[in-house]
């Protein structure tokens, strides 16, 4: 399997402050991919490095064999990284149909792209909600649009930043739904969440993190056998 995004020794600091030390990972093509650790330990850090938000310090970040460690943002997301990002920023003063419109584009060139029709049909709440406008929208559909929004782009790669946080339990099944959806469709995905439990029966692969380093790397078979280190590095 060809790797899509490709992280070495990535060093991340805000100002005097280092965070990143030594991240490192592969998400490959078609793959469920996890990030995890507890809350301050580097993990959307990593994400915004790797999208050009926050300058890396040193280490280097690979997409699609391209080095984009020091491009900008809106490069990176035009050559298909789309983030649905914590605390999901839509715009609040747009329709929901506004929302995942602006935002259209094939960046991925696929055969059959996503279009209001599809993320419809994967979020049905979206389509009755779909001339409300952003601010009118629970937690649950913010979060359910702006996976829409991520998916209208039809990037190479997804990359959701705590995925059900804050969530009330049905909607977060709904989110867990839908990102089983993805897996079967062979979308590659990255993840951020807490929930183990259920990322072990989703992804591929698992990337454990402690203040800026990573502490722990394998499959979600390995992951499932040694529940300790749930607790010990996330906190479950």
């Amino acid at each position: 399997m060809s790797a899509l995004l490709e992280v070495e020794h990535l060093q991340c600091a805000y100002g005097s402050s280092q965070v990143l030390f030594d991240i490192h990972f592969t998400v490959g093509e078609r793959e469920v991919a996890t990030l995890l650790g507890r809350n301050g330990m580097g993990k959307t850090t990593t994400v915004r490095a790797i999208l050009g938000l926050t300058p890396p310090r040193g280490g280097t970040v690979r997409f699609l064999g391209e080095r984009i460690d020091g491009r900008s943002p809106d490069r990176i997301a035009r050559m298909g990284l789309a983030l649905v990002p914590e605390g999901r920023q839509i715009f609040p003063n747009l329709t929901v149909e506004e929302n995942l419109r602006a935002f259209a584009a094939n960046r991925a060139g696929v055969a059959q792209p996503w279009t209001l029709e599809r993320v419809y049909a994967l979020f049905p709440r979206l389509k009755e909600r779909r001339q409300n406008m952003g601010h009118q929208l629970s937690g649950g559909e913010q979060q359910m649009l702006a996976i829409g929004r991520a998916l209208m782009t039809n990037p190479h790669l997804l990359v959701l930043d705590e995925a059900t946080e804050g969530l009330a339990p049905l909607v977060r099944e709904e989110i867990w739904r839908c990102l089983a959806t993805l897996r079967g469709q062979r979308q590659a995905i990255m993840v951020i969440d807490k929930y183990v439990k259920r990322l072990v029966r989703l992804a591929d692969r698992h990337t454990l993190i402690e203040r800026g380093r990573v502490v722990w790397q394998g499959d979600s078979q390995q992951l499932a056998a040694d529940e300790g280190l749930w607790v010990r590095y996330v906190g479950v």
